[in-house]
């Protein structure tokens, strides 16, 4: 019998093709190397599962979904599937610096934490960075993440001998469910340890910002309301704390 891995990477994939092979790449160039790579097709119906099924790693475990049932499914699919002591996301356009894995893994193990996020760096539609970094605190807690949505899903890093899957299955809703997923395990864990070293690249094409601002606005307002349950009140309190914090990070 095969060991397990020690790290699970999950990424779910719909209609990726123009990037997909280039992200699998940054991962596979790992300077580390004991992981499994879980893509979970979300009924793609262009050539994602074929650009994937072309690329030869052992490590590469291709689950497709029966129906297109979006990323909390997707993500949700791989966590159940994942085998190693720890989790991590990525987006399938987003980019990873080669040490990622090891510098993310060598700081959880020497913080004893159960949850950590890392730095990045947003990029261009090809991929190249633009020099806007995205620094985190050392720690975030459930409060400090409302007010501040800067754990980034392609920076974190789980332990899950310190979590149980139930506490990091994501809430199905379309969009945002990564954001609930990290508050959700904030209530569990009480605070998440941030590495400040830029080891992802956020991959943001300029001709989508304007419209990728406005459902981010709608998406965290729907999350206060619909999945946190807070009143008018307590949401806009959170929601006004959030909008200043998006500008001072993105702008």
């Amino acid at each position: 019998m095969s060991k397990k891995p020690i790290i699970s990477v999950v990424v779910p994939v719909h209609n990726a093709e123009e990037f997909i092979d280039e992200t699998i790449r940054s991962i596979l160039s790992q300077t580390f190397q004991d992981f499994e790579l879980l893509l979970v097709d979300d009924k793609s119906t262009d050539s994602s599962v074929k650009t994937i099924e072309s690329i030869d790693d052992k490590r590469i475990k291709l689950i497709k979904l029966k129906e297109n049932s979006g990323a909390a499914v997707a993500r949700n699919t791989g966590i159940k599937r994942a085998q190693g002591r720890y989790i991590c996301f990525i987006d399938a356009d987003d980019l990873w610096s080669k040490d990622k894995l090891k510098k993310q893994l060598d700081f959880m193990q020497k913080n004893d934490c159960a949850f950590s996020f890392t730095s990045y760096e947003f990029a261009n539609a090809n991929g190249n960075p633009n020099g806007k970094v995205v620094n985190v605190p050392e720690t975030i807690t459930y409060k400090q993440a409302l007010k501040n949505t800067t754990i980034w899903t392609s920076t974190v890093m789980l332990d899950m001998s310190k979590l149980n899957k139930e506490q990091v299955y994501m809430p199905n809703v379309r969009r945002g469910q990564d954001t609930a997923t990290w508050w959700k395990i904030l209530k569990v864990v009480g605070k998440a340890y941030g590495l400040d070293y830029v080891l992802s690249i956020y991959r943001r094409p300029e001709h989508s910002l304007s419209s990728n601002k406005i459902q981010a606005l709608k998406r965290t307002w729907n999350l206060y309301r619909n999945v946190e349950k807070f009143g008018i009140i307590r949401s806009f309190y959170y929601f006004t704390l959030y909008c200043i914090n998006a500008i001072k990070r993105r702008v």
